[in-house]
């Protein structure tokens, strides 16, 4: 298996506090860790006295005390969501209430239409195990409702402050409106959920879509930031080789479903049994779904079917096309 050159743990972590990671930017951190979130959520602020903020975070109390605390003296000048889960948008209402300033982000979350994609596997143990982030908050939430001030587009440079700026990096694949933030005095790339330091990303169907995700990867391979900072995790500060492998692990997962399914039909809860079976059970929900979002890449482009034309969905039988042996 590729090994991803995953970056030191973010130990010693103080929450709250303000930390500085370069002349322009600071990091919040909020108490809300999970099996999703790692240590928590990552607030960026960006700027001296005129700043932005990014993903302003869960809807936590000290969390909340924590960013009016760092932010005391200075002039918000925009809030930037990457996307709408939980873990990212709730304070960013708060925060443009108190201070006025506008939101940017690449769009408002898609609802969903109803379909049987979910129907997942028979509930067992390991779907019950830590499904939850903070108080009780149940993981990977969306807010369906949010709708940023001010929707950018990919390239626009949206903010100019104080002799820098920031521009949209459009990434979709972990969510369809998935925005990445360039600050291009330091050449230094937000990238949400899109890339993290200390994980893969989670690619969950419908709106997560793994072609999408791969291809947005690539995106970030054929750029020259100097720096990445996830919202979960620490900064990776050798990037070209980190998203090289990064890529190369989905290629390679996506090899051992094919070589599984040339060995005859199988579930995607079978293929997770056998792929991630030196993988905590409590992580095999998650993966279950990245799984599928990439048989439904594979679906795509004709390499696998379904069994007896059922439908397409977590519980289906997946088997290797003719095409593809």
């Amino acid at each position: 298996m590729v090994g991803i050159p995953f970056v030191e743990p973010l130990d010693g972590l103080v929450y709250g506090a303000a930390n500085r990671l370069s002349p322009l930017v600071a990091r919040v951190v909020a108490e809300n860790p999970s099996k999703f979130t790692y240590k928590g959520t990552g607030t960026y602020i960006i700027g001296r006295e005129d700043v932005v903020v990014i993903d302003p975070g869960p809807n936590l109390d000290a969390h909340r005390t924590a960013l009016e605390r760092t932010l005391d003296g200075k002039r918000v000048r925009g809030i930037v969501v990457t996307h709408c889960h939980s873990d990212h948008v709730p304070l960013s209402y708060w925060l443009r209430e108190t201070t006025g300033a506008p939101t940017f982000a690449f769009g408002p979350h898609p609802r969903p239409a109803p379909s049987a994609l979910f129907d997942d596997d028979p509930t067992t143990e390991d779907d019950e195990t830590n499904d939850k982030v903070g108080d009780g908050e149940e993981r990977e939430h969306t807010d369906f409702d949010f709708v940023p001030d001010i929707a950018v587009r990919d390239g626009e440079r949206f903010i100019d402050v104080d002799g820098w700026s920031l521009t949209a990096v459009h990434t979709p694949g972990h969510t369809s409106n998935h925005l990445c933030v360039h600050l291009d005095v330091e050449n230094a790339l937000f990238t949400g959920d899109h890339i993290m330091g200390w994980s893969t990303t989670v690619v969950s169907p419908p709106d997560g879509n793994m072609t999408d995700y791969m291809e947005s990867v690539r995106k970030l391979t054929r750029r020259n930031d100097a720096i990445l900072y996830p919202t979960h995790g620490n900064p990776v500060r050798d990037p070209a080789p980190f998203l090289a492998a990064y890529l190369e692990h989905r290629i390679e997962r996506e090899t051992q479903i094919l070589t599984l399914l040339t060995k005859g039909p199988s579930t995607i809860r079978e293929i997770v049994e056998v792929l991630y079976a030196n993988v905590r059970r409590e992580l095999h929900k998650p993966a279950r779904r990245s799984v599928l979002s990439h048989m439904l890449k594979l679906l795509e482009e004709g390499r696998v079917a379904v069994m007896a034309d059922a439908p397409v969905s977590m519980r289906a039988t997946w088997k290797l096309q003719e095409s593809s042996l």
